[in-house]
């Protein structure tokens, strides 16, 4: 179902360059496994680099992008101390902090007596300024390529903002352009841009504002992710209703023996729900429904009434649950009900093991099992 034009999305995120097998991992583990899924992976915050003051009038704690002079290196006499390159202007020095560098690629990228741009949080330590691994690090030539708001994302250990920033940027610049889904007159009303245009958006924010769920980019977004979610779940079900299903008996007399052994009358709700179940049942076109209701609202009940239509047409039913407790838990609920009409119930969870489990399997392929209810 899905079109070719999309296929490029759906690669593993490792397709992306510089994403190798131990960065898709930590890719996967933030964000998901496709390369779709960065698309997804919305920012969370901003860092602000429009603050360009001199050294002087840099504050500690803020994210300050400086124009400097190195002045001199100071090279590490062990691998416990850090690198340290003093640098400033006119107003001012600062120490520039780097921990487990090569001298090397320092010197070369820091020549004594050259202008330096960098970008990255101040501090202050020993009386003096001090950045800490800048994040940014260019000549004048080159500061234009400093992106003057850089989004951050969601990560986990072992990936750096960086690397996220890159392989996102990457994934949205191979978003395609598509056809309008919508409908015009809704993204005229709600002055939406294209669905492309909005996911450009979205992760090129420009304020802590442009991070609101509200904001039109993020709004378009939401939408189009439910809408898609509703046509492929109409599409799944008419998949699934045009295979044919098995007609089965409703309501007959074993139904009644369970109404008549339960403690209490049905609601309205469980009445409706049962009807609108039996009428499923009773065609030929699979059944795809969900039963929704607030614990201890009678789910349970409802699905064994619906289970005798099952057995009553000669057939057998199972109650799956996600976990042995819940499944215990219903059987507890069911097994009073069962005896009182007669029916055969029985537990199979992953516990069961050994002679136990091959019996209740020997007894199913038999047939001699009417409702078994598992993990």
């Amino acid at each position: 179902m899905r079109p070719s034009i999309l296929f490029p999305l759906f690669a593993p995120v490792r397709r992306l360059a510089g994403v190798g097998p131990r960065i898709g991992e930590l890719m996967t583990r933030a964000a998901g496994s496709k390369i779709v899924d960065l698309l997804w992976h919305l920012p969370s915050g901003i860092v602000d680099r429009r603050h360009s003051p001199t050294v002087g009038d840099a504050k500690p704690g803020e994210i300050a992008t400086l124009t400097v002079k190195v002045h001199k290196h100071e090279p590490s006499p062990t691998r416990k101390r850090p690198y340290r390159i003093v640098c400033g202007d006119e107003t001012g020095f600062i120490t520039l902090v780097f921990f487990s560098a090569k001298n090397d690629y320092l010197e070369k990228q820091f020549p004594a007596g050259e202008i330096r741009v960098v970008s990255g949080r101040v501090d202050e330590y020993g009386g003096g300024k001090q950045m800490a691994h800048p994040d940014y690090v260019g000549t004048l030539e080159q500061r234009a390529e400093l992106a003057a708001v850089e989004p951050v994302y969601r990560l986990t250990e072992g990936l750096t903002p960086r690397v996220m920033r890159k392989s996102v940027a990457a994934a949205v610049k191979l978003a395609p352009e598509l056809p309008e889904w919508s409908d015009p007159h809704l993204v005229q009303r709600q002055k939406w841009a294209s669905w492309h245009a909005a996911l450009r958006a979205a992760h090129a924010p420009q304020s802590a504002a442009d991070l609101a769920p509200e904001t039109p980019a993020r709004m378009r977004l939401a939408y189009d992710e439910v809408l898609a979610g509703q046509i492929a779940l109409r599409l799944v079900r008419s998949q699934q209703r045009r295979a044919r299903g098995r007609a089965l008996k409703v309501a007959g007399p074993l139904r009644q023996k369970a109404l008549a052994a339960l403690p209490f009358r049905l609601t309205g709700a469980q009445t409706r729900s049962l009807a609108e179940i039996d009428k499923d049942m009773a065609s030929d076109a699979r059944m795809l429904r969900l039963l929704q209701g607030d614990v201890g609202s009678g789910k349970t009940v409802v699905a064994f009434l619906a289970m005798l239509n099952a057995v009553e047409s000669g057939a057998q039913a199972a109650l799956m649950a996600p976990t042995e407790i819940l499944a215990r838990q219903h059987y507890a609920t069911i097994a009073p009900l069962a005896e009182a009409v007669g029916v055969k119930l029985a537990l199979l969870t992953g516990r069961d093991t050994g002679a136990a489990r091959d019996a209740i399997l020997r007894q199913l392929a038999a047939g001699e099992i009417d409702i078994l209810v598992g993990t």
